[in-house]
Parts: structure tokens; C-alpha cells; sequence
């Protein structure tokens, strides 16, 4: 079982910048999995956002290329989101995910507010 922990949500005014942290627990090879974030605005559906494989192969979704950098911290079993120049439409709760053939997790996620 794996227990993901999202941190670093709040609020931030328009060209602001943010760090989520994930932080992933339990009996599980964090190297070994596909971590990603994803994110459900109000009233939406959820959407990925972001992903890097075992392998530090990075994809980002169209939205946020250039402003958002996914990264690992393998020996704290910590996936982070960067985000950079923050619009009021990057509003959402943001999801870790982790993904590995069969296994796939999701923590409970952090809100992300971008307002003036």
C-alpha cells in the first residue's frame, strides 16, 4: 500500500509562483513508479497536468509547458510541482498520483487558489 501526502497548496495572486511537494509512504520502490499531478478545477473534471517516469522522462500537458517543472527527490520519496506565472484558471485542487503496472494511487490533494 502507498500513501501520497500533498503539500504547498494556497493562495496567490496572478504571476505568482507555488511548490507542491508529494510526499509518498509505505512498501513500495518509489524509483520504480510514474509520478504525476493532475488537477479538478471547480465544476470540472480532473486533468493531468504533469509526469515523470522511472526513467526522469518529463510530459507536461499544453496548459502549463513553460511554467510548470516536475521533479524528484528519490531519496526522500518526494515528487514536487513548480509552478511559475500562475493564471487564475491554474485554480484547482492538485493530485499526486503514483502509477506503476498494476498500482495506482492518489493522495487527497491540495488546494491551489490564484486571485487578486
Amino acid at each position: 500500500q502507498v500513501q501520497l501526502v500533498e503539500s504547498g497548496g494556497g493562495l496567490v495572486q496572478p504571476g505568482g509562483s507555488l511548490r507542491l511537494s508529494c510526499l509518498a509512504s509505505g512498501r513500495f520502490r518509489f524509483s520504480f513508479y510514474r509520478m504525476g499531478w493532475y488537477r479538478q478545477a471547480p465544476g470540472k473534471e480532473r486533468e493531468y497536468v504533469a509526469s515523470v517516469t522511472s526513467g526522469s522522462k518529463t510530459n507536461y500537458a499544453d496548459s502549463v509547458k513553460g511554467r510548470f517543472t516536475i521533479s524528484t527527490e528519490n531519496a526522500e520519496n518526494t515528487v514536487y510541482l513548480q509552478m511559475n506565472s500562475l493564471k487564475p484558471e491554474d485554480t484547482a485542487v492538485y493530485y499526486c498520483n503514483a502509477l506503476y503496472v498494476g498500482d495506482n494511487y492518489w493522495g487527497k490533494g491540495t488546494l491551489v487558489t490564484v486571485s487578486s
